[in-house]
């Protein structure tokens, strides 16, 4: 972060508080494999 002027300067990164790391990734791609699965149980119980 710093200066230009008046306004204060930042990346993407500085701006979003942080990095996208393994533990985001595992959540995200636990809870979609959760939701898939969940979906086929319930439409393949009729």
């Amino acid at each position: 972060m710093h200066k230009d002027g008046n306004q204060i300067v930042e990346t993407a990164v500085e701006a979003r508080g942080g990095l996208l790391g393994r533990p985001v990734l595992l959540v995200l791609v636990v809870s979609c494999v959760l939701a898939v699965a969940a979906l086929i149980v319930t439409y393949s119980g009729t």
